[in-house]
């Protein structure tokens, strides 16, 4: 049985990362907690919407009610990098040469490593914002559909339409997929080559965590008392075949996953507290940790695969070593 540290935090878990190998365990209330030769904090924004885990920079970016974009570094290093006026900033991503974005009503800005900043107006407000795995591109999650920019130029952007209120958005690794989570039970696709439409639906309930698989051949989601995951391995993505159901509880349903770094296996995490870990090939399970008190909200592997950092919606936090 692997071994659990817990750390037990009054609020609600937006993230829980690894920067520099300590555990960061990033609040709604905006601070940010760390397990560094003890339990320590910092303040980032007054109000954490958004946290996004920036790998290449060891840095956790985060926005929030304050208006403001924040860098959160190894010992508690705090920056502002960015702020909108009085608009909430709940969409944030990082992206490649130091670049992050962030959503503020019905604007999405790019921020590059020199400082400068552009921006990008759209008729509704930005849900959900990511950068493509290669080369200087975002995709804003809106209203009825996702639109493309290529912020380094002022090329006329791609939009891509399906009707319905889309809340998130991801590129697949290799750069060929497009997916958004949406307010409606269900998450839609583009294969960006020709906008194809893929259509991924059937969940009892709102999808609110993807996890893409090391080679990108599998996109693992919550909100089904399941991990769904879809294939992604054909030319055409996930349309024409089942997704993979792995972890079934009962009832109990699904709140976060989070994919290993290197093997096809998915930890999986629900909304009584508990995590589990699945393989893909033959759906195996290990269990990680018990039921705790509050739905799992964040899952982070580290760089040497062998711990998850996990948080929930009441502040249940720890570190799991598999290794143990």
């Amino acid at each position: 049985m692997p071994t659990v540290a817990p750390l037990d935090i009054d609020g609600h878990c937006v993230a829980a990362v690894f920067l520099s190998d300590v555990p960061h365990f990033a609040f709604a209330d905006g601070a940010v907690h760390r397990l560094d030769n003890g339990h320590k904090t910092v303040q980032a924004n007054d109000g954490l919407l958004a946290a996004v885990y920036d790998q290449a920079n060891e840095r956790l970016i985060t926005g929030g009610e304050d208006g403001k974009v924040f860098s959160v570094k190894p010992e508690g290093v705090v920056e502002e990098l960015a702020a909108a006026g009085r608009k909430w900033i709940s969409a944030v991503a990082a992206g490649p040469q130091e670049a992050i974005a962030y959503g503020a009503g019905k604007s999405a800005f790019v921020r590059f490593k020199d400082g400068k900043v552009k921006e990008f107006q759209h008729p509704r407000t930005v849900e959900g914002l990511a950068f493509a795995p290669r080369g200087m591109r975002i995709a804003v999650a809106r209203y009825n559909g996702a639109t493309l920019h290529f912020p380094a130029t002022d090329g006329k952007p791609t939009e891509l339409e399906w009707a319905g209120a889309h809340t998130g958005v991801t590129f697949s690794p290799d750069g060929n997929f497009l997916v958004t989570t949406m307010q409606e039970n269900a998450l839609h696709g583009w294969k960006l080559a020709d906008a194809k439409h893929m259509r991924m639906s059937g969940y009892p309930a709102k999808v609110k965590s993807l996890s893409w698989s090391a080679r990108g051949k599998w996109l693992a989601s919550s909100g089904a008392p399941a991990a769904i995951v879809w294939p992604f391995q054909a030319k055409d993505g996930p349309m024409g075949k089942a997704p993979l159901e792995l972890g079934t509880r009962g009832n109990t349903m699904v709140t976060c996953v989070a994919c290993h770094p290197s093997e096809e296996v998915v930890a999986i995490g629900y909304e009584d507290g508990m995590v589990i870990a699945a393989r893909f090939q033959d759906a195996k399970e290990v269990m990680l940790r018990r039921p705790g008190k509050g739905a799992i909200t964040a899952l982070t592997w580290d760089k040497a695969e062998r711990r998850l950092a996990f948080g929930s919606a009441v502040g249940d936090c720890g570190i799991i070593d598999i290794t143990a």
